[in-house]
């Protein structure tokens, strides 16, 4: 396994009723600290209805957070490709991935909110199987240059090909909540897996199925699969105690528990919870989160990494807006500074130099008593000595 990566998916979820722009705004404002911050990607929603879930178009907060960042790599989470002509799909990340030089990562799912797909006159049922037919187009228009031809009940493609070649290999990867279609897919076209509901029931205990599905599907379709391209996505908020934690969250957490118990039909994120407090505590204890200390952000991670059973190469925090601004801000920047160092191999260098000067510091502490000891009679002695040979005026 390669270094372990950090970084968000950005829904994003804002309370129905506040200023759009103004909550946009933020978003990209976040996506910049966590550049500065040194996390390595972040994967922007596309939704269109149920008022919370306000990013329509991925791509273009991509284009948006592009200029405004250096590192950080942006990627769609995710383009709902029955949504969309898989042509177009791939035309857009193209032009985005030359726009970039590189940045850009391609998530891919059905389309999760079935408010969206009812006013395009589309039925959840069917949203999987596209999603199946539109991998097949892109990954084919991608990986060649041969001309695709297609046809089914809503899409058309006569000698389709991009208009351009793409400027890097960049990641493919496919969605998963508890279905095994996210996983089935990405085994059968080598893609990566971005596991959403990693933390919820179903999701938790189909971890490692999940990836049992991968290589077996990998294995007969002939196809390179990477546990460096898996992707567990969790919540997590963090603060210098669990009390400040706590209170932090008191701000926003019962609109985002609202949004899964009474709108979004959604039925794996919908989790019990009358108040702050019981919300808070359903977190924690189930293992759905963390709302703690750095201390239990790590456990949490850790624990994920022991159910995957081989482990991953991403943990991405649901971006979730429980606390206000200042306060997510300070969460993002206490996990990068004290919790990347545990699972990048950065803390055991300067912990192990801490103690084993600690360990040397009586006999090394002495030796330096002495040395400096030596020095000042050393000096005294020349003081003296420049006395009795200077003449006496």
């Amino acid at each position: 396994m390669n270094r372990m990566r950090f970084g968000i998916f950005l829904a994003p979820f804002h309370k129905p009723g506040i200023n759009p722009t103004l909550a946009l705004e933020q978003d990209l404002e976040l996506v910049q600290w966590l550049d500065r911050c040194d996390y390595d990607e972040v994967w922007f929603g596309e939704h269109h209805s149920a008022g919370s879930e306000i990013s329509a178009n991925p791509e273009i907060m991509i284009a948006t957070a592009a200029q405004r960042t250096k590192y950080i790599k942006l990627g769609t989470g995710v383009v709902s490709v029955s949504y969309h002509n898989p042509l177009w799909i791939a035309e857009n990340m193209v032009q985005l991935d030359h726009l970039t030089r590189g940045r850009i990562m391609l998530g891919l799912g059905p389309g999760s909110l079935p408010t969206d797909a009812a006013m395009i006159g589309l039925s959840q049922k069917d949203t999987r199987g596209l999603l199946a037919d539109g991998l097949d187009i892109i990954t084919r228009l991608l990986r060649s240059d041969e001309p695709v031809n297609f046809e089914n009940d809503r899409w058309v493609l006569k000698d389709a090909r991009l208009h351009l070649r793409p400027y890097s290999n960049f990641d493919l990867a496919t969605a998963a909540v508890a279905s095994p279609t996210g996983p089935k897919l990405a085994g059968k076209y080598g893609t990566g897996l971005i596991s959403i509901g990693a933390t919820t029931a179903a999701g938790f205990d189909a971890l490692a199925l999940h990836w049992d599905v991968i290589e077996e599907e990998a294995k007969h379709h002939k196809q390179q699969v990477s546990r460096d391209k898996w992707r567990l996505v969790g919540l997590c908020h963090i603060a210098e105690t669990m009390e400040q934690a706590r209170r932090d969250v008191e701000y926003g957490i019962g609109h985002w528990f609202n949004y899964f118990q009474e709108i979004a039909a959604f039925p794996q994120m919908s989790m019990p919870g009358q108040n702050a407090k019981e919300m808070i505590d359903f977190i924690n204890d189930s293992g759905f989160g963390a709302i703690g200390t750095p201390e239990m952000c790590r456990a949490q991670i850790e624990r994920l990494w022991t159910q995957s059973q081989g482990g991953f190469g991403a943990y991405l925090m649901l971006a979730h807006n429980w606390a206000n601004f200042e306060a997510t801000k300070r969460s993002y920047d206490l996990i990068a500074r004290e919790v990347f160092p545990h699972f990048q191999g950065q803390h055991l260098s300067t912990m192990t130099a801490a103690a084993r000067a600690q360990k040397l510091r009586p006999q090394l502490a002495e030796i330096h008593a002495k040395a400096v000891e030596t020095a000042q009679v050393s000096y005294a002695a020349e003081r003296e000595g420049r006395k009795i040979s200077e003449p006496v005026k």
